[in-house]
């Protein structure tokens, strides 16, 4: 059973960081090309971060500079370091797999609010 759980979400305030994870059970995690997404209410979910099986990463333009996407394949494990965060970054944040099927997590929120 393929499972995808992120965690690491939560209130913070503008400026500030959080670190998100997204542990994976079921894949072979390395040969996944893993990504973050986000959804605001009222939006469409979108494109945050990828990061392939070999490493390369890419970003949204709404982000770059301030979020970075890695991963752990000994761990099985990606995450999205967030920080400078602003109100526009609150959002669902989900987990995504990516490579013979595509898989996603049951998200975890962020708000960021003073």
């Amino acid at each position: 059973q393929v499972q995808l759980v992120e965690s690491g979400g939560g209130l913070v305030q503008p400026g500030g960081s959080l670190r998100l994870s997204c542990a994976t059970s079921g894949i072979t995690f390395m040969l996944y090309r893993m990504g973050w997404y986000r959804q605001a209410p009222g939006k469409q979910r979108e494109l945050v971060a990828t990061i392939t099986r070999g490493g390369s990463t890419d970003y949204a333009d709404s982000v770059k500079g301030r979020f970075t996407i890695s991963r752990d394949n000994t761990k099985n494990t990606v995450y999205l370091q967030m920080n400078s965060l602003k109100p526009e970054d609150t959002a669902v944040y989900y987990c995504n797999a990516d490579f013979s099927r595509n898989y996603w997590g049951q998200g975890t929120q962020v708000t960021v609010s003073s």
